[in-house]
């Protein structure tokens, strides 16, 4: 008897040992495939691109590969990626953009039917011209606007993003029909600094990380920040500052495909909370001027919940959505 129930001990000692290894194991072995729902260079692709450093650089992940799926902010990516129910190796990228897009895309696929992981990054929307626009300020491109609203062409994201809803509230602040501007969606943030750099339109908007560089090389004229206040490092004046109100932040997230256990969402949660305290991660944020933002599972949930509603809201005022 004694020694069927020490058997019977140590074969219970074994089973808690593998499910401790194989708990250890899943987030050890984790290959992950990330989707950046947007072409080469913006916004997302960025991000994308920095969680596959982090992730693996922290050992939050063995492995990672980013994929592009660019097209109708994000919808395009998005309609692909819900497919892969039950699928706890893939994670997409995603943010305010989407919540617009697919509003004014009228996708049939919503973020309703995703895994909400976690908020990452928050940043700083930014207006630029070409260094050698006669527009030297705010001022001077709400002047333009009001003179012919047609004559004025802005770049940015995909239609119904965080950009148009920008651009919209600033025809607004500045007393112009919302529905007159003049806005040119790109799919990808390459594509938009292009026409930008080539003067192929008045005035871009995008994330300040985005434009930095060329600001910083002289390419760029930063005519304004849509904060609440004076942002440390950013060398221009916010558009309140400026007499202009508007802010809008730009935030950043993360989901995972539809139909996920309750143990492959704990696995992918763990592993998104390692990458994001490391120091690897810490230091991308520092670099591209992005804010910590971070905000995890169910506490996301609600807030992305919340944002759809808002962001509804914000896009019929403007026009954007009936």
């Amino acid at each position: 008897m004694f020694r069927s129930l020490k058997t019977a001990t140590g074969a219970i000692a074994a089973l808690v040992m593998a499910a401790g290894l194989s708990t250890g194991a899943l987030a050890q072995d984790l290959e992950l495939k990330i989707m950046a729902p947007a072409g080469p260079g913006g916004g997302w692709d960025q991000t994308a691109r920095a969680m596959q450093a982090a992730l693996t650089e922290s050992g939050a992940a063995k492995s990672v590969q980013v994929v592009n799926v660019p097209g109708a902010g994000g919808t395009v990516g998005l309609a692909q990626f819900v497919n892969a129910k039950g699928d706890g190796s893939q994670l997409m990228v995603n943010g305010f953009v989407m919540v617009g897009a697919i509003l004014t895309n009228k996708s049939p696929v919503t973020l309703d039917q995703t895994t909400p992981i976690a908020r990452l990054t928050a940043e700083n929307q930014a207006i630029v011209v070409p260094a050698n626009s006669p527009i030297k300020d705010a001022k001077d491109l709400a002047e333009a606007l009001k003179a012919d609203p047609a004559k004025v062409t802005w770049a940015g994201g995909s239609a119904g993003g965080t950009d148009h809803i920008m651009v919209g509230l600033f025809a607004k602040a500045v007393g112009v029909d919302p529905t007159k501007i003049n806005y040119v969606p790109f799919s990808g943030g390459g594509e938009a600094l292009a026409a930008i750099l080539g003067g192929k339109v008045t005035a871009g908007v995008s994330g300040y990380g985005e434009f930095e560089g060329q600001i910083k090389a002289g390419k760029l004229r930063l005519i304004g920040i849509a904060a609440e206040k004076p942002v440390p490092g950013i060398d221009a004046p916010t558009l309140k500052e400026q007499g202009i109100d508007l802010e809008i932040v730009n935030w950043r997230s993360v989901v995972a495909p539809p139909g996920l256990s309750e143990e492959q969402k704990k696995t992918l949660l763990e592993a998104v909370d390692k990458m994001v305290k490391s120091s690897q991660w810490q230091e991308t944020l520092k670099a591209k001027g992005w804010d910590d933002a971070y905000l995890a599972g169910d506490a996301f949930a609600d807030y992305l919940k919340n944002e759809q509603v808002r962001v509804a809201e914000v896009l019929k005022s403007i026009g954007l959505v009936k």
